[in-house]
């Protein structure tokens, strides 16, 4: 079995996100992660700050995501935290599937035309202006008509939604594929925006979708959490 759970880094979703995983009872907990921003999430020691030597794109968005992460009273990373906590918890193994944030970074720099790199600043310069609001915002215009608002970015922003969307979706997908010829039961975390692209490639496998809208909604999320604990019910002994 096959979870795949759209998150929001940013969002205050990890009390969702810990049942999700604590109640499946999964082999493996597979995130949006890369190998060492895993191991800096996950890290007791040191300061969390990025290198100088770090893509300034790079560095942008993790400044942005942490003050996001602040105004929402939540911890930078936050959901996949809470993943990878509640995955240890039930003895499921941990599974990097992404690309190397810094490299995937890099590469959006280089491609960028000026066009689109004057653009993403005034796009970055408007967000700074309304930043909770902003998210909210997006969030609902996203979740309202998916597949209209990835067009219209890939018009605005044809490289950080090749880069940073479609790549990532075919390298993750391929991981995933992978790890099904290893493990049985696996929840997949990755960013709302990832879900229906990675789905898509993956068309023949089963895979059963809790998208970021589902757990912000309380009503939602409790036929969510019915349903799981249904599903466990019916497990033999």
């Amino acid at each position: 079995m096959i979870t795949m759970v759209g998150t929001g880094h940013v969002f205050r979703i990890s009390e969702q996100v810990s049942f999700i995983v604590k109640y499946t009872w999964p082999d493996a907990v597979l995130v949006e992660l890369d190998e060492r921003r895993c191991a800096a999430l996950t890290s007791v020691q040191g300061d969390g700050r990025l290198s100088d030597e770090s893509p300034k794109l790079y560095r942008e968005v993790a400044e942005y995501q942490d003050k996001m992460s602040k105004k929402n009273e939540v911890v930078p990373g936050g959901d996949m935290l809470a993943a990878i906590s509640a995955g240890k918890t039930v003895g499921a193994d941990i599974v990097c599937i992404d690309r190397d944030a810094e490299q995937t970074m890099r590469e959006v720099e280089e491609g960028m035309s000026s066009c689109e790199r004057m653009r993403y600043s005034m796009s970055s310069a408007v967000d700074r202006l309304f930043r909770r609001e902003g998210t909210k915002l997006t969030h609902r215009q996203f979740a309202a008509n998916e597949e209209e608002y990835i067009r219209k970015m890939r018009k605005r922003f044809p490289t950080l939604v090749e880069k940073l969307i479609d790549e990532r979706n075919a390298y993750m997908a391929e991981r995933i594929r992978e790890a099904s010829g290893k493990y049985n039961n696996m929840v997949i975390m990755v960013g709302d925006a990832h879900v229906k692209g990675i789905c898509k490639l993956l068309e023949d496998t089963e895979i059963q979708s809790i998208r970021l809208a589902d757990m912000m909604d309380q009503e939602r999320m409790d036929e969510i959490k019915s349903r799981i604990w249904n599903r466990k019910a019916e497990v033999p002994e």
